[in-house]
């Protein structure tokens, strides 16, 4: 048995496998445990025509399916081959573009899981508007924040259901932050590789969660559609590594 190491000379942590986190008998500071992949789904059909999408469900534009192909693609070059798990929304466009990529990477049979605490901020009666018309009437920053025709009113959680006003960003984190909490990081802390295929807001609230990052920058943050972004995770869940493989 080799004997324990007081600090891991490989520091900044190496990817997985580590042969060293291995060779000191797992008491490596800041050993890598997972890997998380996050995925904007593929350009859709409402992407193209620049419209508020939300829980609607248009499918993917042929350039959506040639994103996707591409993210797979990028995927097998930088070796992430070999996912134990995948998650993805309960929408159309993020599911097709998840089944493009394990395409790509040869492992159409791991086990996903489809739910729909990882759709789309849900816009309301914005849905379908013009994106640049709506900006020019309710201004950039309201409509970041609520959705006007959902100005004054109390939501809560258990009023999502009927989506009637829609949700701020904030509503979509509180939305998507206990599914991740319960569901997809136990799975990454656990040692698993883990793919989610999902939205532009739903991934925002993950990865302000994981970069520690403030309400006022992840809006700032944009997500390119079908580019995967890698996490490489530590056992408290902490980012050691993150790599965007561009298209």
């Amino acid at each position: 048995m080799h004997a324990p190491a007081l600090a891991c000379p490989a520091l900044p942590c190496p990817a997985l496998p580590c042969p060293w986190y291995m060779a000191c008998c797992r008491v490596c500071p800041r050993r890598c445990v997972g890997t998380l992949v996050l995925t904007r789904h593929g350009q859709s059909e409402w992407n193209k025509l620049n419209l508020f999408t939300g829980w609607k469900d248009p499918a993917l534009t042929e350039l959506g399916k040639q994103e996707a192909t591409k993210g797979g693609q990028e995927l097998v070059k930088g070796g992430y081959t070999d996912f134990d798990l995948a998650f993805t929304s309960d929408l159309s466009r993020a599911q097709e573009t998840l089944k493009i990529i394990l395409g790509e990477i040869k492992q159409e049979g791991i086990p996903t899981k489809k739910d729909q605490a990882l759709n789309e901020r849900d816009y309301g009666e914005l849905t379908g508007l013009n994106k640049d018309d709506a900006r020019k009437k309710w201004g950039e920053d309201q409509i970041q924040k609520q959705p006007p025709t959902a100005l004054h009113v109390a939501h809560t959680l258990s009023h999502l259901t009927s989506r009637s006003g829609g949700e701020s960003l904030k509503l979509t984190a509180d939305r998507v932050l206990p599914y991740y909490e319960k569901e997809i990081k136990p799975a990454v802390l656990s040692g698993k590789k883990v793919l989610v295929a999902a939205h532009g807001n739903s991934l925002r609230a993950m990865i302000m969660s994981l970069e520690n990052m403030t309400g006022e920058q992840i809006v700032n943050t944009e997500l390119a559609t079908g580019v995967p972004i890698v996490y490489k995770i530590d056992e408290s869940g902490k980012v050691l590594e993150k790599k965007i493989l561009d298209l």
